[in-house]
């Protein structure tokens, strides 16, 4: 989505840059410490996200402990099943995916440009699906009548909190940046 503006993106396992902490309570305060973390490893322009399923029975959670719910190093299916454990017997099973994505030109850029984005849904219990990752099998879309790891991945970029999020984000760059 990013190369009609020109850009190319470099993981920062090529560049050497090691896993950034994430102490943060929230997204946009994760995203921007990774971000500000690979611009000071490289000393280049850096584009960090967070995301997390938030269920509103659990008050928020997992939230931006998604990937480590059911611990340090837990697999999906790991957090997956942490997750319907806390969710047993929950009436209210809605859910959304977030995704913060913070653009920085330095380290110290005191104007990160910042998108966010919203993927609404609920939690079932069975798995449905092998596409996707995450919560994506118990991640349940009214509107498509399908989990998100039911859908062919081009719509999940189309329809997902992350593709909604980079596409505002590119938007603002156009602005920001005068890409």
């Amino acid at each position: 989505m990013l190369a009609p503006l020109g850009v190319e993106l470099i993981p920062q396992g090529t560049l050497g840059v090691r896993v950034a902490d994430e102490p943060f309570d929230t997204f946009v305060e994760n995203a921007l410490a990774k971000a500000r973390h690979a611009s000071k490893e490289t000393g280049l322009a850096a584009l960090a996200d967070d995301s997390g399923v938030c269920c509103a029975a659990l008050g928020g959670a997992p939230g931006v402990r998604s990937a480590r719910f059911a611990g340090a190093g837990a697999s999906d299916l790991q957090n997956n099943a942490e997750l319907l454990r806390q969710l047993r017997g929950a009436s209210d099973r809605s859910a959304h995916y977030t995704c913060v994505l913070v653009a920085i030109g330095a380290e110290s850029d005191p104007d990160p440009v910042i998108a966010a984005a919203r993927w609404y849904g609920s939690i079932i219990d069975q798995p449905r699906g092998l596409n996707g990752f995450g919560y994506d099998p118990h991640f349940w879309l009214d509107e498509q009548n399908c989990t998100a790891a039911e859908l062919a991945p081009a719509d999940k970029n189309r329809l997902g909190h992350r593709g909604r999020a980079l596409a505002n984000l590119i938007e603002q760059l156009r602005v920001a940046w005068q890409w």
